[in-house]
């Protein structure tokens, strides 16, 4: 009997070890071992200035001050520091985490003709953007976003932005966008919120435009038994926009050069440990 006894209790520890380390394991590893995911992208100012709504064919009543549209028409092209990626919430093992992935491989130009931002377009070179995963990369570039069929994403604003009264350096300002963006061989509509900033030698645009999967018909990122992932998840940009040469369309892409220099791929910290999962 003390025999029997031994063997139920050591079936029993066992068994919570097991449970332990099944919930225990995750959880260690994503809150104390990788740490928390990469912050959201922001420009400089946010964290000292209001960010101040846009009144369409109106002035600022902001008591930073306004600028002349001079000081803002012409042609603004993607330049280094600009940065474009995904951000995704998961579930590992039972665990609550944020997948992000992001790539410096950003192109395009905008114009603005006075008050207003009449034309503007953007690529990403898609094979380029990574996290610090390489079977999340592996899954990504095969069958999630199949970067061999389709190897840019592009943007194109399809209505005028109205910028009001131009706001001085370091306000920032916040205004509707609507667009057409073309990824994984779709191109659907999309509206969002951009921030703009204005520094001494740049514009830079933030914009959180929220992505549904199955609206470009991409594949649900899930791997069965390890990871479930979010139906949606948001494409995160920020463009630094400088009146010089901006950043080299990438080689191969069906967008038109702008020509100038490129920036390095700045490769963020994620949240996801290792998986083994076969290459799409």
């Amino acid at each position: 009997m003390g025999f029997v006894r031994r063997h139920i209790r050591w079936a029993l520890g066992a068994a919570v070890a097991v449970v332990a380390l099944a919930v225990g394991g995750p959880y260690v590893f994503i809150h104390f071992v990788e740490g928390t995911a990469p912050a959201k992208l922001t420009l400089p100012a946010e964290a000292s200035a209001t960010t101040v709504p846009a009144h369409a064919g109106g002035s600022s009543s902001s008591a930073a001050g306004v600028a002349s549209a001079a000081s803002v028409t012409g042609v603004w092209n993607v330049g280094p520091g600009s940065v474009a990626g995904y951000r995704v919430g998961e579930i590992l093992l039972g665990q609550h985490t944020t997948a992000v992935g992001r790539t410096s491989k950003v192109w395009g130009s905008l114009t603005i003709t006075s008050t207003s931002v009449t034309s503007a377009s953007f690529g990403v070179d898609m094979a380029s953007v990574v996290s610090d995963q390489s079977a999340r990369n592996a899954q990504f570039r095969g069958r999630i976003m199949d970067t061999a069929a389709y190897p840019t994403a592009t943007f194109k604003l399809t209505t005028p932005v109205a910028l009001g009264s131009i706001p001085a350096v370091g306000v920032v300002r916040s205004y509707p966008a609507t667009g057409l963006l073309d990824m994984h061989g779709v191109s659907a509509p999309v509206s969002f919120t951009l921030s703009g900033e204005r520094t001494s030698s740049s514009l830079e645009i933030l914009a959180d435009i929220p992505i549904t999967f199955a609206t470009w018909h991409i594949a649900n990122p899930s791997i069965a038994g390890l990871v479930t992932t979010q139906s949606s998840g948001t494409l995160e940009v920020l463009l630094v926009m400088t009146k010089g040469a901006g950043n080299p369309v990438v080689t191969g892409s069906a967008a038109t050069s702008n020509g100038g220099g490129g920036s390095p791929i700045t490769v963020p910290a994620t949240t996801v440990p290792p998986l083994t999962v076969p290459a799409g």
